[in-house]
This record gives C-alpha cells, sequence and structure tokens, in this order.
C-alpha cells in the first residue's frame, strides 16, 4: 500500500521517478537546501543541476514505504534500486517544509 506524502513531497518523488530534474527542482523554495553524499546544494538551479547529475549517472528506481515526524521533519524511508554502489539500499529522506514548496532535504543512510 502507497505511504501517503504531502503534496510537494509526493511531486518531488513523481518528478524523480519520471527523471525530470526541472519539475523536482520546482518543488524547492528558491532558496532551498539540499545535503546528500555529504555535498550541499542551494537553490533551485543547483538542486536542477544535482538531480540532473544523478540520473545521467545511475539508474534507480526509488519507492517510499514509510513516513514519519520529528521535530519538525518529515522522515520518507524510501527502498532504492539500481546500478550505484550499495544498491539495493533503504535510504532517510528527511524534508522540511515551508508552506506547499521544500525548503530543505537531506539524504541519509
Amino acid at each position: 500500500m502507497p505511504v501517503q506524502l504531502p503534496k510537494a513531497i509526493a511531486a518531488y518523488f513523481a518528478a524523480d521517478r519520471k527523471g525530470q530534474p526541472q519539475a523536482t527542482s520546482e518543488c524547492f523554495m528558491p532558496e532551498a537546501v539540499v545535503i546528500d553524499e555529504g555535498n550541499r546544494y542551494v537553490g533551485r538551479d543547483a538542486i536542477c543541476q544535482w538531480m540532473a547529475n544523478a540520473s545521467t549517472q545511475y539508474s534507480y528506481t526509488v519507492e517510499p514505504f514509510d513516513v514519519a515526524g520529528d521535530d519538525g521533519r518529515i522522515i520518507v524511508t524510501s527502498h532504492l534500486v539500481g546500478n550505484f554502489p550499495g544498491s539495493p539500499v533503504d535510504l532517510r529522506y528527511c524534508f522540511v517544509l515551508d508552506g506547499d514548496s521544500i525548503a530543505q532535504l537531506e539524504i541519509v543512510p
């Protein structure tokens, strides 16, 4: 059974599934921050480039299977399978929302 996600987070995963970096970046606030693999990306342009690089470097699928709240963050645990080192893996996507947009995302094992 699919998990129920807030609108911005559901849009993020839908755009990621379709391999649409621009649409993915539009789920974020203009000055949002993404932290992934020790790197920090600030702003929609940087986030779009981060997604574009990930989708050209690796083929993968991501399936959210759990959602929980934690101190103002929404933690979405997802199963990733692809041609990247360590596949398959479950990752936690730690979102901070501001209204209907993502203000911050940190992806951690």
